[in-house]
């Protein structure tokens, strides 16, 4: 049991009481040590917690004297609160800073290297590039509501999610009637306009304008690789296989999976118009062709024909003629409302002219 040996009963013999002794300044020694270790964590923590408390402080004083309003005050609390939690006042960037190269890309490799392969682009890199990538991201955290991007603005750094959700939403440059929207979960990733910037050969120095409005739905965690480490590796990996790396970007592009469903929408569209045409088309003629053979049955039995029964028969003709044009006249109206979207721009990514 834990003591100090002061329970030990010792005799008159000079060895069992050095023993006991010896016993009871080991005991005294531990306990000692323990309470340091646990003085010295405790003096951690109310440290780390009195700086947060001082820049709480520090950044009301601040929203106080800018006279922000309660909506804005409120959500920089709750950032505040949210890093203070996923953090505990621990900068990583700092750690990470303060340690060798080799062992900060080994750290990076394994918080980032499973999330970075997920991307289709980056898992056919080798593992140098997939490095380089690890090594240039840097941690992000967001809050529910925030937008990490607004459809037109300019995209400044690709996001992998780790924890959390976002809604990711176009309106095709506001345009009337349409609107798509997809829900990004931990293990995806936005900003892809980036990857494609970064990857053409021919880009301008200007940013990409996003085509989707990214938002938090919840807390998210992620890593986000800036615009210009971005460029850098993407210098490195596009003289490989330009045309493979072509069809993988339009098979995961977001952009292109738009375009492809309107496509496949309006094709749609357009064969059942064809086909409503068609059936229209051939009820008319059969109508057309039954009229002439009870025309020419009438006069052939009854060479007085009845004026009530051509009336009857032109009538229904009307009818039928009418109801052929009103159909023709939706599906030209339905047509009309189709929100047209244009096929986006096939990327380059070749270097040179020859390049396969």
């Amino acid at each position: 049991c834990p003591s100090y040996g002061q329970n030990l009963s010792t005799s008159t013999f000079i060895g069992e009481t050095s023993f006991a002794i010896l016993i009871a300044i080991l005991g005294l020694v531990l306990f000692a040590h323990l309470i340091g270790n646990m003085q010295t964590y405790l003096q951690s923590l109310t440290v780390r917690l009195e700086e947060w408390r001082l820049k709480r402080r520090d950044t009301e004083e601040w929203m106080r004297h800018r006279q922000l309003p309660e909506d804005l005050r409120q959500r920089v609390r709750c950032f505040v609160q949210y890093k203070w939690l996923a953090t505990r006042g621990v900068d990583e960037e700092a750690i990470l800073r303060g340690l060798p190269a080799d062992l900060r890309r080994d750290i990076q490799c394994h918080l980032c290297l499973d999330l970075v392969r997920r991307v289709p682009f980056f898992s056919q890199m080798d593992g140098q590039l997939l490095d380089a990538i690890c090594e240039r991201l840097v941690s992000s955290l967001s809050t529910a509501g925030t937008y990490i991007v607004r459809e037109g603005d300019p995209v400044t750094e690709m996001l992998f999610i780790i924890r959390g959700r976002l809604d990711s939403s176009t309106t095709n440059g506001g345009r009337t009637g349409f609107f798509n929207s997809i829900i990004l979960r931990p293990g995806d990733f936005c900003g892809e306009e980036l990857l494609a910037w970064a990857l053409l050969p021919k880009s301008t120095v200007n940013l990409p304008s996003s085509t989707r409005t990214v938002r938090a739905l919840n807390e998210v965690e992620g890593f986000a690789l800036r615009a210009e480490d971005l460029r850098f590796v993407a210098n490195q990996f596009r003289r490989l296989h330009s045309k493979k790396l072509q069809h993988t970007f339009r098979f995961y592009s977001h952009h292109w999976r738009t375009w492809a469903a309107c496509f496949i929408q309006a094709a749609w569209h357009r064969y059942k118009r064809r086909m409503t045409a068609k059936d229209l088309s051939m009820r008319e003629s059969f109508a057309s062709s039954e009229k002439e053979a009870n025309e020419k049955e009438e006069e052939h039995f009854s060479p007085g024909s009845n004026p009530s029964q051509a009336k009857l028969n032109l009538g229904v003709t009307i009818l039928a003629s009418r109801f052929a044009a009103n159909t023709r006249r939706g599906a030209h109206r339905l047509k009309d409302e189709m929100p047209k979207l244009p096929k986006p721009e096939e990327p380059d990514f070749s270097t040179e002219p020859d390049d396969e």
